[in-house]
């Protein structure tokens, strides 16, 4: 394929930002795509990756996630969103040092773009509040990611390698009695006071959905393989494979 030297340029130049963040002003707007002036090129911004609350209007500079970047014989093709869940994670590497610099993990995240989210995030170094370091003091931190999104709430919560306690944490602002994995199903059920009960379901179910995102099947698995191994005969590699055939079955 054979590109003009500018082409050729800004494809060195972005092919390695997909996943990142760049800043661009909305150029204009057809049908329901949105174009936007990354300076040396206009990327577009499809309706299916904004926020359905979110109002742009041209002239405005704004953040985005490069979704991806492909090569197309009028140039590269660089499509933007502001919808993705990672747009959230690069938001808080930039504004939290210690997830820079390895000491604070984002383990995983569920987004429902425009209204909620929830992080889990970990500390690799004792002593280092994984949740208190994304708050920051005061919230400047995640106030400054609420700024970028349009004041989407976000859940932080710490990541626990025990699939209940996760479990458990993910089901903030609610407070949990009891949980029952429930492995070869690959759900968990939650108890919580009558009290509590709107609470962790959530507006249309939405905090409890968002906790089984962020969970995912892969908590119940570890539990699990763990449950698999205490019976007799049956080592962590079998388990593993027993938990493999069953996962495909589901599919």
């Amino acid at each position: 394929m054979k590109w003009s030297s500018e082409r050729e340029a800004v494809w060195e130049e972005y092919k390695d930002k997909e996943g990142e963040l760049v800043s661009g002003i909305i150029q204009r707007m057809e049908m329901n795509n949105i174009f936007v002036d990354l300076g040396r090129t206009v990327a577009i911004f499809p309706r299916e990756e904004q926020i359905f609350n979110e109002k742009y209007y041209i002239g405005a500079r704004v953040k985005f996630f490069v979704l991806s970047v492909n090569s197309d014989p009028k140039g590269p093709g660089i499509v933007l969103s502001r919808s993705h869940p990672k747009m959230v994670s690069r938001l808080f590497e930039l504004e939290v040092p210690e997830i820079g610099a390895g000491a604070v993990e984002i383990k995983s995240i569920a987004r429902e773009a425009g209204s909620r989210t929830k992080i889990a995030v970990f500390s690799n170094e004792e002593g280092i509040d994984s949740v208190g370091s994304c708050i920051g003091q005061k919230g400047t931190r995640v106030g400054a990611v609420l700024s970028e999104i349009g004041g989407e709430k976000i859940d932080i919560i710490e990541w626990a390698e025990d699939p209940e306690i996760f479990i458990s944490n993910a089901m903030s602002p609610a407070k949990v009695t009891k949980i029952e994995v429930m492995p070869n199903r690959h759900t968990a059920k939650v108890y919580v006071p009558e009290d509590q009960l709107s609470l962790a379901i959530g507006k249309a179910g939405q905090n409890v959905r968002l906790a089984a995102k962020l969970t995912g099947p892969e908590e119940i698995a570890k539990a699990s393989v763990e449950e698999l191994t205490e019976v007799e005969g049956v080592g962590a590699k079998t388990a593993e494979k027993i938990l493999e055939s069953a996962k495909k079955l589901l599919e």
